[in-house]
């Protein structure tokens, strides 16, 4: 098996930590937000229920939901994207 650069290892450690709050922590946000919002979500399951619906909508290729899941990891390419092209620029 190839020995995995640490850049890479790096990379795909932030990744899946990016991930794991997209499936783990923004949910509970998402539902506490809403009830300040919003109120109680309509589905009798409360926090749960959403949790689930979040997860099988990504099992089900739901772009919403996928959008949520990846929303950390992706705002985080993007500032890099941003600072990387914000660097180029002045040099």
């Amino acid at each position: 098996m190839a020995k995995l650069s640490p850049n890479l290892r790096k990379e795909i450690k932030l990744t899946l930590c990016l991930i794991g709050v997209g499936l783990f922590a923004l949910p509970p946000a998402v539902y506490w937000v809403g009830r300040q919002i919003v109120g109680e979500y309509s589905n009798e399951g409360g926090l749960w229920a959403l949790i689930l619906s979040i997860w099988l909508g990504a099992i089900m290729l739901n772009p919403m939901a996928l959008l949520l899941i990846l929303s950390p990891y992706l705002i985080i390419q993007t500032l890099r994207a941003s600072r990387w092209f914000q660097h180029k620029k002045f040099k």
